[in-house]
């Protein structure tokens, strides 16, 4: 029917190319632009039903604003349900962007996509189409066909109906044929015979077009609205080949974000949680076989390492698309997910932001005292000691206490050895290992090597201070035996008075041991003066005032490697904890500290810290 290919493997038929795409994916519509402005066509067949091309075309005409065909399903027309499929049209769809690049260079389009039935594309999962920029277009195709999924009634019926659809066009004709990349073997081969005409299932007058609304895009279309933004900025430049890498994208994606949340919150986002969300992200694109997340991993990855503001503004942002618009020629319609994907997942964000309403208090209720003048706290300074706020402190030495016992857990984890039951159960049976195996009829046993000696010192690290941010630095000593030994770098409390001699800080770290009323002054003391940073300062007075064998460590990244050996030759280990392994929001809570300049102050304290 054709003459034979030009090469073996080759996908060109004569006059006619085949070009396989993944439906609705960034890359492939940036591939198929490039060939056909490269090689222009003199037709160029679409994997889009004909019934529709009125739709379509219309619909393409509207770009870059994004359009849907609402048309009836077919069980309703049975049925008599108000049931009803959406279709996207968005910039970045392939087979959109090879409609709309021949109507640009006056290339003939051709419809070749049966009559719509469920859905205009057949389900299918391909490769992560980032794969096309570092592999290339040729070893992709390559690499897929070498291993076609199977195949099934629907794709050799989709088959047949484009092969007789594309069996009545010109066959000397210079001809694009963009078709799905599951749909491409079952349409080679039904080229080989002649076809009939498959029946129609649903009739053109049944379609509508209708505007999707802008707060909705995220959800219906393939492409993240901020990535279709950046497609169509490259597409008019035709250069900045920056802006449709797609992992570029994201990272500018969270980098805008963490501008409006810090606008929005006066909340910043810290270097370990930028490399937390960093591997969060890259271990969430694994567990979905792809190689750069999608908005939902985004989006989960930000409001679990940050916070639900975060994750907010991290959808909204990924949501904005400046070219929709309130359509007043078609109907604007809210659509939901649930309407055009099968099996969505949801994420719930719970913004929290300041609210004026919520803080209006009854007129029968004592208002918070303010200054009568600027700087009036400031000069009621007294400047002859310091202490802490009693509830602070509190606080903390609770935290410390579920630190090292989350540090003592985390070892007892690390040592624990599981093996199969042969003379003794040991510290007893292991369930998750027995019923693993259960289907070989063996039991599993754990054996607990317990550590030797207790958790100590505690080293917390919020801000390794690269900036030279925390200037404060203070050592004091607890005032009674259940009370710790406490150094510690903050911010300047003088910086920010919130009462008559209350200064309000926030922690970039702090040392705390017991027992109390040990430690000096560690910020001049000579046996650290090797230390490279105000952490490592706190670290090695924790080796050396820790009376247990454990010091504990939490920050954003292990110690040097040189303090383990320090730590071994003072019979200490050394347990780390990654900060990004704590609640964020409590976290955030304990980094705050109120500095009294005398005790007297603590009976008034409460009027003025919140």
């Amino acid at each position: 029917m054709f003459p034979a290919a030009d090469e073996a493997g080759s996908l060109r038929r004569g006059a006619w190319r085949y070009f396989p795409v993944a439906p609705g994916r960034m890359e492939f519509a940036v591939e198929v632009r490039r060939a056909i402005l490269a090689a222009p066509p003199k037709v160029v067949a679409v994997e889009l039903p004909h019934a529709c091309e009125e739709f379509y075309l219309r619909a393409i005409d509207r770009l870059p604003q994004c359009s849907a065909l609402m048309y009836p399903t077919p069980d309703a027309f049975d049925l008599g349900e108000e049931s009803f499929v959406y279709v996207t049209v968005e910039p970045c769809d392939p087979f959109v962007e090879a409609v709309r690049t021949a109507r640009e260079i006056g290339a003939e389009v051709l419809f070749i996509e049966p009559a719509l039935q469920d859905r205009p594309h057949v389900a299918a999962q391909y490769p992560d189409p980032y794969a096309v920029r570092r592999l290339g277009l040729e070893r992709y195709i390559e690499a897929y066909r070498l291993q076609p999924p199977p195949r099934d009634e629907d794709l050799e019926a989709h088959g047949a109906g484009m092969a007789w659809r594309l069996q009545g066009a010109d066959p000397l004709a210079e001809t694009l044929i963009v078709v799905s990349f599951n749909l491409l073997d079952p349409l080679l081969d039904a080229m080989q015979i002649p076809q009939d005409e498959p029946a129609r299932r649903v009739k053109a007058s049944r379609v509508r077009l209708v505007n999707p609304a802008p707060e909705c895009l995220a959800e219906i279309t393939t492409e993240m609205p901020y990535l279709q933004q950046r497609y169509e900025l490259w597409r008019i430049t035709g250069k900045e080949d920056i802006l449709i890498d797609r992992q570029r994208a994201n990272f500018d994606l969270l980098r805008e974000a963490e501008a409006l949340y810090h606008k929005n919150t006066g909340d910043t986002v810290t270097h370990w949680q930028r490399r937390l969300l960093a591997r969060y992200t890259r271990n969430l694109a694994r567990l979905s076989h792809d190689l750069v997340a999608g908005l939902f991993d985004v989006t989960v990855a930000a409001r679990s390492i940050v916070d639900d503001n975060y994750g907010w503004e991290v959808w909204e942002l990924a949501n904005r698309y400046p070219a929709q618009k309130i359509a007043p020629d078609l109907e604007t319609m809210r659509i939901q997910a649930e309407d055009v994907w099968l099996n969505t997942k949801k994420i719930r964000l719970r913004r929290r932001l300041p609210r004026p309403k919520q803080r209006l208090m009854p007129r029968g209720l004592k208002q918070r005292k303010k200054e009568k003048e600027p700087g009036e706290w400031k000069h009621r300074l007294d400047g002859d000691s310091i202490c802490s706020y009693p509830p602070e402190d509190l606080a903390i030495e609770t935290y410390g206490r579920f630190l090292k016992a989350k540090a003592r857990s985390l070892v007892h984890e690390d040592r624990m050895r599981v093996q199969e039951f042969s003379t003794s159960l040991l510290d007893g049976i292991d369930l998750r290992e027995t019923l693993r195996n259960w289907h070989k009829g063996r039991v599993y046993v754990r054996e607990a090597n317990r550590i030797g000696g207790d958790a100590g010192a505690l080293c917390v690290i919020f801000d390794e201070d690269a900036e030279d941010r925390y200037s404060y630095l203070a050592t004091w000593q607890g005032e009674h035996q259940n009370e710790s030994d406490m150094a510690f770098y903050a911010t300047n409390p003088a910086a920010h008075i919130v009462g008559p001699g209350i200064g309000r800080a926030e922690y970039g770290g702090f040392l705390m041991t017991l027992p109390a009323r040990r430690m000096s002054y560690v910020w001049s003391d000579p046996d650290y003066a090797f230390a490279e940073s105000k952490s490592e300062t706190l670290l090695l007075a924790a080796l050396d005032y820790s009376v247990e064998r454990h010091v504990v460590y939490v920050a954003a990244k292990p110690p040097r490697s040189v303090f383990r050996s320090i730590a071994a030759r003072l019979n200490r280990s050394i347990i780390y904890i990654p900060i990004g392994a704590l609640s964020s929001d409590k976290v955030k809570r304990l980094r705050i500290v109120h500095i009294l300049d005398s005790y007297a102050r603590r009976k008034e304290a409460k009027d003025y810290i919140w």
